[in-house]
Order: structure tokens, then C-alpha cells, then sequence
């Protein structure tokens, strides 16, 4: 355990560097081959490790992207959007807000890879960096995933634990459910994103010229979002099903502009596909397997039994900050998992109702990703597109933003969660 506490900690430390953050995915992959080689994951246990249908979404979800770009309607919808708002502060904050309410029912990754392309554009009509831009999307994102059942894994893990439906997120024995205090977080996180953007004051005087001729893109878009949806009502499906979604969308749209283009070209469309990504999460997936494997993630649980005490609130507060802690580096998937059962038992050794420890465990995992680029697939997705568009991204860059926005939303939704589960 320790072997792999050690090894976790310097692949991080890579992770962080300047120099080597362009070769994140060569380090992630060169340490999962470490944790296989020196018998920390098993060998029979590394594919199932990689949540495949993350990649498969991924995968599927950039080509119908890539389309929907070139089909220009990402730029005719910032020229839209740019139109109607008063200066270059309010389109920033606009298309976080807009990210973060589409993240409430699709997938945080496949949000940014969506809305990503319009925040580029806006950058581009501007003439402006568009790296804060990404940054916000990706970071508003992953906050209100939290806020349903189908909003992220992290989501899906409780409900399946705790057997509670789509509308218990809502509205729970009587009381308002967690959407509303993620919610409240993300409403708290408007002003510090004004705030942060308050020197782009500058006007905006942009007309809405460009022309789309080809919409069919842009309903492959439409129609990802809908099947995510649709296919998250449902109970017992195959574990692929969202990977497969977004595949079959990509599939179409190739077959339709190979049939309907004149000058389509397949290849450039598939290397629009970012490998590196990819293997960045491919590589992630499995050393997080590797140290669960270990027994770290069992230590780090077994702490909070140890030195919580009996204290409600006290256990509360230790749940929430140390898992936003955690999963600054951690991914929250395997943390989230691993701590619901230990919630449990806490709740039942306190002789309490476990859903505040629930909703401080999902408010801390969930928003923790955002200390850091690296805590959550979401920012990893947007600084892989950032990129590929040939944009450095430096950690300094990522938690000028992420940190005052992390703070501000967890401390919200910390209070508020509290208010209506711990005191009321």
C-alpha cells in the first residue's frame, strides 16, 4: 500500500510540473504500466479498471463536434450570443451558466466537448484568450453534476446505493433534495466568475453573418443530448449504453457528410479524435484501480471513522472538505464508492439518518475536482481541446479560476445542505 501511495503521489507531481504537463498521458501510461508490472493491479483486473464507456462517450462525442464546428454553427450561435449581451463579461459568464445547467442532465465531459466549440469561436470573433473561457466551462461543468441522478457517476453511484430515484434529487422524505443546495452553490459562483472576468469590460458590436447550410449537425448534437437523456430514465442498461450513444451519433453523421459532401474528408474529421486525452484518462483509470486495489482508499476512509467523533456536524464538516481534498487528486468515482458504505456505517453508528453524510460526501467529491486540471474528466477534456488548438494550459492558469470557484460553491452548498439536513 504504501509501494502505491508513493507511486500515486510522484505521477501527480508529473502531473503538476510545467515542463512535463504536455506529456501527461505519456506519465499516466508509463505508471499504470509501473502499478501492472510490479503486480499492484492485477493483470486480469486492468480492462475492466477503465471505464470504457467514458472513452467510447469521449470518442463518439469529439467527431460529432468536430462536424458540428464545421458546419459553422458554433460561430452564428456566439454571433447570436454576443449579440444580445452588453460586453465580453456577460458572454464568459453566459456560456458557463449555460455549460453548468446542460451538465445537469448529460455528462459533464460530453457538456464541455459540446459547448466548448461556441466559447472557441467567441474567443476567436474577440480576438481574445480563450483559455479562462474553457477553463469556466469546464469548471461549471463539473459543479452541477451533482444536482441529479443522471448528471454524473458520482450521481448514479448514490442513487443506486441509497435506491433513490431521479426525483428524490428533488424532493426527499419531505424536504428539498441535494439539487437544491448544488444549485445554490452554482448560483454563488456568478459573482465570482464577474468578478473574475470584471477587467473584460470591453463592448461588443458583432453581427450575426455567418451562414449555416447544413443543419443536420447540429440536430446529431440535439440528438446526443436527447438519447443521453432518454437512455439515463432507464433502469439496468448495459453499462456501454451512453458510449454507444454517442458512437452511433458519430457513425451517422460520417455516413451522411460521405454521402452529402462533395469534399469530405474522413481523416481529417478522425483526427480531430484527441488520442492523447484518451490515453491520458485510459492511463488514470487504471492506477486509481492500482492504489483501490492497494487498500490506500481504504485507508484514507478508515481515517474519518478514527477521528470524527460523535459529533454530527463535526463528522459533517470532516466529510465534506476532506473529500473535496481528496478529490482534487483522487478520481471521485472509486473515492465516492468506497466512502457510501463507510457513510453508512458512521450514520448508523451515530444512531442518525445517513442522507446529510450522503449529500456532504457527493457535494465534496463532485466540486473537488476542481482544485485542480487534473481532478476531474471534465477539466482534462477542456484543457485537451485548449491544446489541441495549439493553447498552453498551466496549472497557475486552471486555479486562478478553479479555486475561488471551488470555495465559493462548496462552502454553499455546504451551509445550505446543512440547514435543511442537519438542523432542520
Amino acid at each position: 500500500m504504501v509501494l502505491a501511495l508513493i507511486l500515486f503521489i510522484i505521477m501527480y507531481v508529473f502531473f503538476l510540473m510545467p515542463k512535463t504537463q504536455e506529456y501527461r498521458w505519456l506519465t499516466a501510461l508509463i505508471f499504470a504500466a509501473i502499478f501492472v508490472l510490479l503486480g499492484i493491479m492485477p493483470l486480469n483486473k486492468v480492462m475492466s479498471s477503465v471505464n470504457w464507456n467514458i472513452i467510447l462517450m469521449l470518442a463518439g462525442t469529439m467527431i460529432v463536434v468536430e462536424l458540428f464546428i464545421e458546419s459553422k454553427m458554433p460561430m452564428r450561435m456566439a454571433e447570436r450570443l454576443l449579440h444580445k449581451l452588453p460586453n465580453v463579461q456577460w458572454a464568459i459568464v453566459a456560456l458557463a451558466i449555460f455549460a453548468g445547467v446542460v451538465s445537469a442532465f448529460v455528462d459533464n465531459v460530453a457538456t464541455v466537448l459540446m459547448v466548448a466549440p461556441i466559447g472557441l469561436a467567441v474567443a476567436k470573433k474577440l480576438d481574445i484568450n480563450p483559455v479562462p473561457i474553457i477553463i469556466s466551462i469546464a469548471v461549471s461543468s463539473n459543479l452541477q453534476g451533482a444536482a441529479t441522478l443522471v448528471g454524473d457517476t458520482t450521481s448514479i453511484l448514490l442513487g443506486g446505493y441509497a435506491n433513490m430515484s431521479f426525483n428524490d434529487f428533488f424532493w426527499f422524505h419531505g424536504k428539498p433534495g441535494i439539487c437544491l443546495s448544488v444549485e445554490m452553490g452554482a448560483l454563488m459562483t456568478v459573482p465570482v466568475l464577474l468578478w473574475l472576468f470584471r477587467k473584460n469590460k470591453g463592448a461588443i458590436d458583432v453581427e450575426v453573418e455567418t451562414k449555416v447550410t447544413d443543419y443536420v449537425p447540429s440536430f446529431l448534437m440535439i440528438g446526443v443530448v436527447a438519447g443521453l437523456i432518454i437512455a439515463s430514465q432507464f433502469e439496468n442498461k448495459p453499462e456501454l449504453t451512453n458510449g454507444y450513444i454517442c458512437i452511433a451519433f458519430a457513425v451517422v453523421g460520417m455516413i451522411y457528410e460521405w454521402i452529402h459532401g462533395e469534399d469530405f474528408d474522413y481523416k481529417s474529421v478522425l483526427a480531430q479524435v484527441d488520442v492523447k486525452t484518451l490515453l491520458l484518462l485510459i492511463g488514470l483509470f487504471i492506477v486509481i484501480g492500482g492504489i483501490t486495489e492497494a487498500g490506500v482508499i481504504d485507508a484514507i476512509a478508515s481515517v474519518f471513522v478514527k477521528i470524527g467523533g460523535h459529533s454530527v456536524f463535526g463528522m459533517y464538516t470532516l466529510i465534506v472538505f476532506a473529500s473535496v481534498a481528496i478529490s482534487a487528486f483522487v478520481d471521485n468515482i472509486p473515492y465516492v464508492a468506497t466512502m457510501l458504505p463507510v457513510v453508512q456505517g458512521i450514520a448508523a453508528t451515530m444512531g442518525i439518518q445517513p442522507y446529510v453524510l450522503y449529500y456532504g460526501l457527493l457535494i465534496g467529491a463532485t466540486l473537488g475536482g476542481n482544485l485542480t486540471p487534473v481532478g476531474a474528466s471534465a477539466n482534462i477534456a477542456g484543457i485537451g481541446i485548449l491544446t489541441k488548438e495549439g493553447y498552453h494550459v498551466s496549472t497557475s492558469d486552471f486555479v486562478k479560476i478553479g479555486v475561488p470557484f471551488t470555495l465559493i460553491a462548496v462552502i454553499t452548498g455546504y451551509l445550505v445542505n446543512w440547514l435543511i439536513w442537519g438542523v432542520l
